[in-house]
């Protein structure tokens, strides 16, 4: 479609075009099928920008992480009361996003506001595919420095060497 879009206007007058996929950060575990869909998008959307930025076409996409809306309504209630709070406590901001957060950013790209913006993908998951590259995983991090050291004690000695190496250095600056 996006091609289409290109060819019949956009070729001639410029624009901007926004590709709405989802979140993939991390892999998709057994799901493989749907993270290669999600990449995909992502790349096409990196493609178009480069080959369409000469004509003044801008390509970017959004991935939306976890959002409240009516899709939830496709599942059953008491599995929704199970697998909720999971969400929650998986993202940063500890809550689902909404609707309105999506459109708002999908405005915003369409927007002259981000006029020198292209190829890019704006997740919109609350901090969620941060924690895929966080020691802290799933869990709450750690909010005072013993803690902290408490936490990654038990992280795997690699780590805990890594960390003191960190603040043997910061302490003697």
């Amino acid at each position: 479609m996006s091609r289409e879009v290109f060819v019949q206007s956009m070729k001639q007058h410029g624009g901007s075009i926004v590709n709405i996929t989802a979140d993939n950060a991390g892999g998709m575990p057994m799901m493989g099928h749907s993270g290669a869909a999600r990449a995909g998008m992502e790349n096409i959307s990196e493609t178009s920008a480069l080959e369409w930025a000469p004509f003044g076409v801008r390509v970017n996409a959004v991935a939306p992480g976890y959002i409240l809306s009516s899709g939830f309504d496709t599942y059953d209630p008491k599995f929704l009361r199970e697998l909720l709070p999971g969400f929650r406590d998986s993202i940063p901001l500890y809550r689902l996003g909404e609707e309105a957060e999506v459109s708002g950013a999908v405005c915003f790209l369409l927007s002259d506001a981000a006029s020198y913006i292209t190829g890019q993908t704006l997740r919109i998951d609350g901090g969620s595919s941060l924690k895929h590259h966080s020691p802290f995983g799933s869990h709450k991090p750690p909010t005072t420095p013993s803690a902290l050291m408490d936490s990654t004690a038990n992280a795997g000695p690699k780590l805990w060497k890594s960390w003191k190496r960190r603040v043997s250095s910061n302490a003697a600056d």
